[in-house]
C-alpha cells in the first residue's frame, strides 16, 4: 500500500486557482481573439489590454493547464477550448462560464455562512429582489443568464435527441426552455417533430431570435407562462432540464403531478439534471451542484434518479428508467 501525501488535499483546497484563471480568460475573450489567429505575447498583451508583469505567466499557466497550446512563442487554443470556447461558434458553451464568473465565483465565497444558515447566498439574500425576478426584468442579464443556460444544455440536448426513441412521439414541449437549446437540437436531428419551448414571457424574442437562427421556426414555438399558474399545453412528450433541482420537495412533486396530468396515455416525461448517484458516492458535480442551489435558491436540491423515480411513481407514472447522458447529467424517463 502507497504512502498517502498531501496532493490531493491541495489539488482540491486549491482548486479556485485554475477556475479562476479559465474564467478570466473566458471573460477577456483570450479564445475568441485567438481563434482568429493564433498570436504572440505583445499582440495580446495589447489586444486584451494586459499588464506586463502578469501577461506571460497568465498565457503559460493557461498552456499548462492544457487549455493553449504554444509554438515558438506563438500562442493558439487547444482543440476542445477552439471548439467550445470561441464565441463566434455555434458550439460556444462559454455563457455558463461566463455566468460563474460574474455571479457564482463570489456567491460561493459565502457558502459556509449557507451551511450553518441554510440561507440562500445570492442577490436575493437578506431580502434582497428574487434573483429570477431580477435576471428577468433586464433584458442584458436574462440574455446572459438565457446564453449560459444554453450552454450547460448543449452536450445533454444532442444526447436526448441520439438516445431517446423519438420515432414513437410527434409533439414536444421543454419547460422551462431558456433560450431554446433543446427545442432546436431535437428538432434538426429529427424532421418529424414539432415542439414548443415553454417559459416566462420575457424570454419570447430571445428564444424566436435563437430558433430562427438554428432554421426551425417552421417547427418550434414559443408559449408564454408560469409553469406553476398556467395551462400547460397538450403535447405527446415533456423535457425539463435543469428545472426541477430549483425548486422544494412540494414543488417538484407538483410539478411532476401537472407535467403528468398533461400527457395523454403512452405520453413520456424525460427530467434531465445532473442526477446524483444512488449511492451518492461518485457523482460529486451532482452533489455540488445540490450546494449550488442551497447558494441559489429557499429549497431547491439536487437528487438521486430513486429519488426522481419514487416522485414519478407517486403522481401516477407507471414505468421510469434512468439513463446517462453526457458528464455528470443523467435522464430520468417517465412513462404515463
Amino acid at each position: 500500500m502507497s504512502a498517502a501525501t498531501p496532493e490531493h488535499i491541495m489539488q482540491i483546497g486549491f482548486g479556485f486557482w485554475p477556475s479562476k484563471t479559465l474564467l478570466s480568460a473566458v471573460e477577456l475573450g483570450l479564445f475568441s481573439t485567438l481563434a482568429e489567429a493564433p498570436a504572440d505575447l505583445p499582440t495580446l498583451q495589447k489586444k486584451l489590454g494586459l499588464h506586463q508583469r502578469s501577461a506571460r505567466d497568465f498565457l503559460d499557466a493557461l498552456v499548462a493547464l492544457k487549455l493553449l497550446e504554444r509554438e515558438n512563442g506563438v500562442y493558439s487554443n487547444a482543440a476542445d477550448t477552439d471548439l467550445f470556447l470561441d464565441r463566434a461558434k455555434p458550439s460556444y458553451i462559454g455563457g455558463l462560464l461566463e455566468m460563474a464568473n460574474a455571479r457564482l465565483y463570489g456567491f460561493w465565497g459565502s457558502l459556509t455562512e449557507a451551511l450553518r444558515t441554510g440561507e440562500l447566498q445570492n442577490e436575493s439574500k437578506g431580502g434582497g429582489e428574487d434573483m429570477f425576478a431580477a435576471l428577468y426584468a433586464d433584458p442584458e442579464r436574462l440574455r446572459g443568464f438565457l446564453s449560459a443556460m444554453s450552454g450547460g444544455s448543449a452536450g445533454a440536448a444532442q444526447a436526448i435527441a441520439a438516445n431517446f426513441p423519438w420515432r414513437g412521439y410527434k409533439t414536444f414541449m421543454d419547460l422551462g426552455s431558456a433560450q431554446g437549446m433543446v427545442p432546436a437540437t431535437l428538432a434538426r436531428v429529427h424532421s418529424h417533430l414539432t415542439g414548443i419551448g415553454f417559459d416566462l414571457p420575457p424570454v419570447k424574442p430571445v428564444f424566436e431570435k435563437f430558433i430562427a437562427h438554428r432554421g426551425v421556426e417552421d417547427r418550434v414555438r414559443f408559449q408564454g407562462g408560469n409553469f406553476f399558474e398556467d395551462p400547460l399545453p397538450k403535447v405527446d412528450a415533456i423535457v425539463m432540464g435543469h428545472i426541477l433541482h430549483d425548486w422544494d420537495l412540494a414543488q417538484k412533486k407538483a410539478l411532476l403531478g401537472k407535467v403528468f396530468d398533461a400527457l395523454p396515455k403512452g405520453g413520456a416525461v424525460i427530467v434531465y439534471d445532473t442526477i446524483i448517484d444512488d449511492d451518492r458516492r461518485e457523482n460529486a458535480f451532482g452533489l455540488m451542484m445540490s450546494l449550488n442551489m442551497l447558494i441559489e435558491t429557499e429549497g431547491g436540491f439536487d437528487y438521486t434518479g430513486e429519488d426522481c423515480q419514487a416522485w414519478m411513481h407517486e403522481v401516477g407514472f407507471s414505468k421510469t428508467r434512468v439513463e446517462p447522458l453526457v458528464g455528470a447529467n443523467s435522464m430520468v424517463i417517465g412513462l404515463k
